[in-house]
């Protein structure tokens, strides 16, 4: 049981053979009952994206914008480590030359250590209830969010029902993640999945801003999925997080 409104702790991955730094928050009201369950909200980059969400979450929950929720941060031991490690945990598979970037496609390795480790040690230790969770992610974070969408739709599996990918790096490994809406097609309206994708007006028309478009596009064409976002036209690739997170999170749950 918590003591505390917020709390953090390390938990180690057998599947990535490294530690991740977790960070929690949970609702104004959690210490009032000891039966109420809550939705899980999972966020990625955690370091630099849990302090901002976090507090505003709670904001927006006193001020009836949001229902209480479980928010859960995977973080690094830095700002420094999530910078450099993120490569190797939220891509898959590994990079190809014309990526330009060292990645070992580790995506599926960080994907067991969330499934498999990180979701039962919060249901065993909050009051937490299985069903609608979220997955939050930016940018490679995003990317991670679809890849893992992608991959539990292959496995047959429903760890997360709606996915946040605010500016997704889909040009990663020659647009892997374009296979999505070919796989979504075995999905049924029973699945309940909802997608949101954003990205900002003033990022790179042909490589972010068309392949989003696109991509989107195609997913709205499977009447399983309830699939929202857009284009935020003032925006730059940095500051499509937080809105999204948040606009997405008011999607699912208000």
């Amino acid at each position: 049981m918590p003591t505390a409104e917020r709390d953090s702790f390390a938990l180690f991955s057998a599947a990535v053979n490294d530690s991740f730094y977790i960070q929690t928050q949970v609702p104004i009201e959690y210490t009032d009952s000891t039966a109420k369950r809550y939705p899980v909200v999972v966020l990625l980059d955690a370091n630099f994206h849990f302090p901002m969400l976090a507090a505003t979450i709670r904001q927006y929950e006193q001020g009836g914008l949001l229902p209480p929720l479980i928010l859960v941060g995977i973080g690094y031991k830095s700002f420094q480590d999530m910078d450099s490690l993120r490569p190797r945990d939220y891509l898959y598979p590994a990079a190809l030359p014309s990526d330009e970037l060292t990645a070992s496609g580790g995506g599926n390795h960080f994907r067991q250590f969330i499934v498999n480790t990180l979701l039962p040690t919060i249901d065993s230790t909050f009051r937490t209830t299985k069903q609608n969770r979220s997955l939050l992610g930016h940018s490679f974070g995003g990317y991670f969010t679809l890849y893992l969408l992608l991959a539990q739709t292959i496995d047959k599996t429903g760890e997360f029902n709606n996915f946040i990918a605010a500016s997704p790096s889909l040009w990663y490994h020659d647009f892997f993640l374009n296979q999505l809406p070919s796989t979504l097609a075995s999905l049924s309206r029973r699945d309940s999945t909802h997608v949101f994708i954003t990205v900002g007006g003033h990022e790179n028309p042909t490589w972010e801003v068309r392949p989003v478009i696109t991509l989107t596009n195609n997913l709205k064409k499977n009447s399983a999925l309830h699939v929202k976002g857009g284009v935020y036209n003032q925006l730059e690739h940095m500051d499509t997080g937080q809105l999204s997170f948040l606009k997405g999170l008011q999607a699912y749950y208000r």
